[in-house]
């Protein structure tokens, strides 16, 4: 009686995880709840333009939903060590794929939003890094003294240092670069780009990202001209 050995699975699909769409995904959707904190956390610091009591106020109701805060943060912070591993593994994929670098790098089919992806992405994450010491916990603060609670009078504090102000607005302003590349970049891996809304999507990417930037500048440069004080 004969018995055929079997022979090993050859071929076998790639994990999730470990397939270069499977990390894409993974982007996408950390990249998605990324976004909603950003737009979330601007339009409590728009709050600054309705004066102290307002942005106080917001300080105080954060920190009275400590047992909401926390599982926030958590995961925020896997959404953020996800994104940041699943960028750093394609980029090396990437590299490895292609080995030899061009002898003449041209930026073909490529904005420089897209070039500037993976190095603006721990760029802005010491930005946040710095930015928590120095506005929520106080540890670093240039401009003077730190009042706990007084989320208004430690904001224009700090913006008051110049270099703050433009540490805060070169990050932002990489920031959008990372959004407007994330979004359009979003829509592909989830498998909603169609070819004939390519041109209304990036323009919309474009524009969300711009108001976020803008957003966001207008309050150190709204402290150094006295506009907020």
């Amino acid at each position: 009686m004969s018995s055929i050995a079997a022979a090993p699975p050859q071929n076998r699909a790639p994990g999730f995880w470990a397939s270069t769409n499977g990390k894409k995904i993974v982007m996408a959707v950390t990249g998605a709840i990324l976004f909603a904190f950003v737009v979330g956390h601007l339009a409590g610091n728009l709050q600054i333009y309705e004066g102290p009591q307002k942005l106080n106020a917001y300080g105080r109701f954060l920190h009275s939903i400590g047992e909401l805060l926390w599982p926030v943060r958590i995961l925020l912070l896997t959404c953020v060590g996800l994104h940041i591993t699943a960028t750093a593994q394609l980029a090396l994929r990437a590299k490895r794929a292609r080995p030899v670098g061009y002898s003449r790098r041209q930026a073909i089919a490529s904005s420089y939003a897209s070039r500037t992806m993976y190095w603006s992405g721990p760029i802005v994450l010491a930005f946040v890094i710095f930015h928590l010491l120095n506005l929520t916990a106080g540890y670093i603060h240039p401009g003077g003294a730190f009042v706990e609670g007084d989320v208004y009078h430690n904001v224009v504090s700090g913006f008051q240092v110049w270099w703050v102000s433009a540490w805060y607005i070169f990050s932002i302003g990489l920031l959008g670069l990372h959004l407007r590349h994330g979004l359009w970049s979003m829509f592909q891996s989830v498998g909603i780009h169609q070819p004939r809304y390519a041109a209304a999507m990036k323009s919309a990417a474009f524009a969300i990202a711009l108001l976020i930037v803008l957003g966001y500048i207008s309050i150190p440069i709204s402290v150094l001209l006295g506009l907020v004080k």
